[in-house]
């Protein structure tokens, strides 16, 4: 019998993929009809920008929610990649500093964590994702950070119930836990800083 945090992923997984067709063939049908004129209008232009958001959110999700189980590699463009395009135009800036391709288990780790971090840049700010040796770190940044204490407790100890919005915050421990990896978290005024 498949666990939870994998039947999680598994349909994570079979979201995200059923999804990035449809909406990539959309993406392709609006490119079209902007070929066509040459001057598109702005009603297209606006759903230009929402297909390219919708699939870049896709593509983030399907690293966050998604399978990630043995040795499967993500390539570091692809990485940036999704990054860029899903905070593109967007308050949160973030930068991936760790060269080189990522194992998967570990960018799913490092999404869910910029997921949490998200949450507490309602104002804004920057993440940035480095690794030295095995230690991964996600550090946020912003002059004002929005914080539920309970809910950042959530993700060392049992907390409060959560919204769809804030599933991420009992999926990282679940996900450390499968991978036998320790999360530690630092919060001050103006940073938050993940560990693992």
């Amino acid at each position: 019998m498949t666990d939870h945090a994998d039947l999680a992923a598994l349909l994570g997984s079979r979201i995200c993929h059923d999804l990035i067709s449809p909406i990539g063939a959309i993406g392709n049908g609006v490119e079209l009809l902007m070929m066509e004129n040459n001057t598109p209008s702005p009603e297209l232009a606006l759903i230009a920008e929402s297909v390219a958001a919708a699939n870049a959110r896709i593509r983030f999700f399907r690293v966050a929610f998604g399978l990630s189980g043995g040795d499967q590699r993500i390539g570091r463009p692809e990485l940036t990649k999704t990054l860029a395009d899903t905070t593109q135009g967007g308050r949160i800036s973030i930068d991936w500093q760790r060269p080189g391709d990522a194992l998967r288990r570990e960018a799913k780790l490092a999404f869910l964590a910029i997921l949490c971090c998200e949450s507490a840049l309602a104002f804004g700010g920057r993440i940035t994702i480095t690794q030295e040796e095995a230690k991964w770190h996600i550090v946020a940044q912003a002059e004002r950070l929005r914080i539920d204490a309970d809910l950042w407790d959530s993700l060392s100890k049992p907390g409060p119930e959560l919204s769809p919005a804030q599933v991420h915050f009992a999926l990282l421990p679940a996900e450390l836990s499968v991978q036998d990896q320790r999360l530690r978290v630092q919060i001050s005024d103006t940073e938050i800083k993940l560990s693992f």
